[in-house]
């Protein structure tokens, strides 16, 4: 049984910083696509950012370029997303999902019914 658990997520104030981590397990790693998706209070969730299976291609919607890395271990089946400069516009529920298509820079628009596997999600709440 396929399997993505997020980790790492809690309070942080205005400008710090949190990485998370999503650990895989049940499905064969290396043939997807691993993308993070957030969804504040109220709004639709949203692509955050994705990593290609091989690790070496990555995209970031405009909303977090240049602060958000995304960063993956295939031996550990993890991926992670490294958070600098955080808002409280970034205040969230983070989910890790995977899709057996290419990442591309269209991650911001990719519909969440795409994913074929989800995680529980982890709550990022960033004080002002």
């Amino acid at each position: 049984e396929a399997h993505l658990v997020e980790s790492g997520g809690g309070l942080v104030q205005a400008g710090g910083s949190l990485r998370l981590s999503c650990a895989a397990s049940g499905f064969s790693f290396n043939d997807y696509t691993i993308y993070w998706f957030r969804q504040a209070p109220g709004k639709e969730r949203e692509g955050v950012s994705c990593i290609s299976s091989t690790g070496d291609l990555s995209y970031y919607a405009d909303s977090v370029k240049g602060r958000f890395t995304i960063s993956s271990d295939n031996a550990k089946k993890t991926v992670y997303l490294q958070m600098n400069g955080l808002t409280p516009e970034d205040t969230a529920v983070y989910y890790c999902a995977a899709d057996p298509w290419a990442c591309s820079d269209s991650v911001h628009s990719i519909a969440p019914s795409a994913m074929v596997y989800w995680g529980q999600g982890t709550q990022i709440t960033v004080s002002s």
